[in-house]
């Protein structure tokens, strides 16, 4: 894999973006050789990397710890993040953003790489190809997230773009199993290491 590949997640709240971070972030430490997957939460609503393992154990603690570690997406917070992003020198990271495309976000996003796109509104993913457009980001997937569905949907385009669906992601359940999550992390391994 090339240096310092860093992947935004993109889409709209409440798609489960960091529901697919957790699941993903796992499903590629299963692949032999694949690089270590940092994770930075570039959004203050109080669900880091550890929020996903906490739920899984105590759900009523994380809901606590969630509410004491939520935050303002205030300019320091802004500029704290945009400078991870910027400074880490890790082969593979995947920046967990909020779901709203606007400048903050933009400049949290300056220093990144690549985007996959997450939505449960088919009519929301234009607006997220725009963002990616306008900041640089190399579009390398674009999901849909079917809550209410009980199976993934796998194809790849004319241009090496993954696309399809990935059902019920839903906070205290594994997802690492799910087809499209594995097809995935083999794509960001597989392409991706070829930059």
């Amino acid at each position: 894999m090339s240096q310092n590949v860093k992947i935004v997640l993109c889409g709209p709240p409440q798609s489960g973006k960091s529901c697919l971070r957790e699941g993903l972030k796992s499903a590629i430490s299963k692949i032999p050789g694949a690089p270590y997957c940092y994770v930075i939460t570039a959004c203050p609503d109080g669900e880091g990397s550890w929020y996903q393992a906490t739920v899984n154990h105590d759900p009523k603690r994380a809901a606590e710890c969630k509410e004491a570690y939520k935050g303002q997406f205030s300019p320091e917070f802004v500029k704290r993040v945009a400078d991870s992003v910027k400074n880490c020198t890790l082969p593979l990271t995947l920046v967990d953003i909020g779901g709203i495309p606007d400048k903050k976000n933009e400049m949290i996003c300056t220093a990144a790489t690549h985007a996959i796109l997450l939505s449960s509104d088919s009519c929301k993913f234009q607006e997220w190809r725009d963002f990616c457009y306008q900041v640089g980001l190399t579009i390398v997937a674009e999901i849909w997230s079917d809550y209410h569905g009980n199976s993934d949907s796998v194809q790849k385009d004319e241009n090496a773009l993954l696309i399809g669906s990935v059902h019920h992601l839903e906070r205290g359940e594994s997802v690492a199993d799910r087809p499209m999550i594995q097809a995935l992390a083999r794509h960001l391994v597989e392409t991706l290491g070829n930059l």
